[in-house]
């Protein structure tokens, strides 16, 4: 009887598990959205593109550089910080340091939460967060290369240091026999 009770237990437990699991499972939208920050975080690992994601975060949110740096500060990419700011701006008062600091709570934890969660528990749409990461990405994406193309037309080298010139090479002195006892111990 009592190992009835473990194994009827046990399998309740197991069934508990797999239902959070099943529950845990990303949107369609969510998973669009990680896609977008994947490919906005590893075009902003260009030394050359981190400025324009800062400056286009900052001009299509309306915050300071101060918000953009806090928030890079707790490890967060331009595309988190992206989500973060569009998912605060949909919040009553829209984006403050207070409503800001909430999102970033729920998404660091304990316990951490995915953006799809953090949406659904606080009433808030994931998809023109979507969207809006995308165009941010899009359109510095598009300006760099307009960049390059400038370099380009100006004869310069798109990306590429110049090499430097290769010194000289010194002469050598003739060969000649070597110098008496040289070699011999």
């Amino acid at each position: 009887m009592k190992n009835k009770e473990i194994a009827m237990l046990f399998s309740g437990l197991l069934l508990c598990a797999g239902m959070q699991v099943l529950a845990e499972e990303k949107s369609s939208d969510e998973k669009k959205l990680d896609t977008a920050v994947v490919e906005m975080d590893k075009e902003a690992g260009m030394p050359a593109c981190q400025e324009s994601f800062q400056q286009k975060i900052k001009s299509d949110f309306g915050v300071d550089d101060a918000m953009v740096q806090g928030l890079r500060g707790k490890n967060m990419g331009y595309g988190e910080i992206s989500i973060a700011l569009g998912l605060a701006q949909q919040l009553p008062g829209g984006i403050t340091e207070a409503n800001v600091q909430k999102i970033t709570a729920l998404r660091q934890g304990p316990p951490v939460m995915g953006w799809g969660r953090i949406s659904r528990d606080l009433g808030l749409k994931l998809g023109p967060v979507t969207s809006r990461v995308r165009k941010i990405s899009a359109e510095v994406s598009k300006q760099g290369k307009a960049d390059k193309m400038k370099k380009a037309e100006k004869g310069e080298r798109a990306g590429k240091p110049e090499r430097p010139e290769k010194p000289e090479k010194m002469n050598r002195p003739e060969k000649g026999g070597r110098p008496e006892g040289a070699g011999k111990h």
